[in-house]
């Protein structure tokens, strides 16, 4: 899981946040609003809801094509859990969230690199996700 969630605020625009994605070398964003986060964008939304339709990158704000609701887990759920939210809604990332706190964004790219630990911890049902602060 990423530990390190960069946030960015709703009245940001699309400019603003491809910026940051770049300095930051990801490819997503939680999108804040008084500091509690309320939907996400990725490079995706990017390119087909900003470039594609040609919209203004530097007056259009994220809270203008974010993904909202934000789809949350909270920390202490089964793995499996958040595999099924990732399914249902055809997600590759889920924000792990608590009393409106992000504390990480479990990943599609988390089951890959660490297959074989879920694996066997799926087995006995044993993995759960944690607020161990480690970065991943």
């Amino acid at each position: 899981m990423r530990w390190k969630v960069i946030t960015i605020d709703s009245e940001a625009t699309a400019f603003d946040a491809s910026k940051a994605m770049r300095t930051n070398k990801i490819g997503y964003l939680v999108i804040v609003k008084s500091d509690k986060p309320i939907g996400m964008i990725t490079e995706s939304d990017l390119v087909l809801k900003v470039m594609a339709e040609d919209r203004d990158q530097h007056r259009v704000k994220v809270s203008e094509f974010m993904s909202s609701p934000l789809v949350t887990i909270e920390p202490g759920k089964h793995v499996e859990d958040a595999v099924e939210l990732m399914k249902r809604h055809k997600f590759r990332r889920l924000p792990v969230v608590k009393d409106n706190v992000v504390y990480g964004i479990f990943s599609t790219k988390d089951l890959l690199e660490h297959y074989k630990e879920f694996e066997d911890e799926l087995m006995t049902g044993s993995f759960y996700l944690t607020l161990a602060n480690q970065e991943g």
